[in-house]
């Protein structure tokens, strides 16, 4: 997450001796980026009293994402609720793959939406779009229907394609789906700020991290366009099966990857 530049308009004005105070129980608490995160909070807050505030939930173990009310995401700043998935920026990798992708002004899905942070950047990249989003967790939608309704878009409350209108089937271009996929087993392993404050619907995958992705590639070709892409994220180690799925689906797979943000995408293409 980028931090912006403090403002000199802010209500009131910390000394340099207490900022250094903030920088220190964050570093206290673990905080790896207790500089950032503390200018972060800093231009958050619009009394002493609420930064004070903002410094304890953070320590506290409660992601940044949520104290602030926000995440960096393409640019965008995506609302996130308490509790709602917090967009990673790995995944910035799949939307950009979207975009190279898509034509113009697609037909776009963005099923297990969270905050719906990739339909937002995918519209505010490509313009016009018929933009659709759904998710099966109440806040998550909440929260994704004030990031997609610049875009005017529609998002829908339930279970993956249930929920979506019947019209949007054969004409989804682009199906952005940013499935669950930490093996059930391994979701007591994750870091405390997903594994306590986000969804557990929204990261356990199932026994091998891939039963979410095998229900939405088996119905993904009834959705999409002649030549329309579904697009999701995986880890290395399940790319073999996760290409099956795609595969066993009628689609035509490929992977693509970037090492430095450690992000793997599966791209499956319905034929033409």
């Amino acid at each position: 997450m980028s931090v912006p530049a403090f403002s000199s308009g802010h209500p009131f004005s910390l000394p340099s001796a207490d900022r250094s105070s903030v920088v220190g129980t964050l570093r206290a608490a673990g905080c790896v980026f207790a500089e950032d995160e503390a200018e972060l909070l800093l231009s958050a807050a619009r009394t002493p009293a609420e930064l004070a505030a903002m410094v304890e939930r953070r320590a506290g173990g409660l992601p940044l994402e949520h104290v602030l009310g926000w995440a960096e995401f393409r640019g965008l700043r995506i609302a996130v609720d308490p509790g709602v998935f917090v967009p990673r920026r790995r995944t910035e990798f799949l939307v950009g793959q979207a975009v190279a992708l898509a034509g113009r002004e697609p037909v776009v899905v963005d099923l297990c939406c969270g905050s719906g942070a990739l339909g937002a950047a995918l519209a505010a990249a490509l313009g016009p779009v018929e933009l659709h989003a759904a998710d099966i967790d109440p806040a998550a939608v909440r929260c994704a229907r004030r990031n997609v309704a610049g875009a005017g878009g529609e998002v829908h409350e339930g279970d993956l394609y249930d929920p979506l209108p019947d019209a949007l089937r054969g004409r989804v271009g682009i199906l952005l789906a940013n499935v669950p996929y930490v093996p059930t087993g391994e979701v007591g392993l994750l870091p405390a700020e997903a594994r306590v404050h986000e969804a557990r619907v929204a990261l356990d995958g199932g026994a091998d991290g891939l039963d979410v992705l095998r229900r939405v590639t088996r119905e993904a070709p009834e959705w999409l366009a002649p030549g329309g892409h579904l697009l999701f994220e995986t880890s290395e180690q399940q790319v073999p099966a996760a290409v099956d799925a795609v595969e066993r689906a009628g689609l035509a797979a490929r992977v693509v990857e970037d090492e430095e943000l450690y992000a793997t995408v599966v791209i499956g293409t319905r034929s033409v």
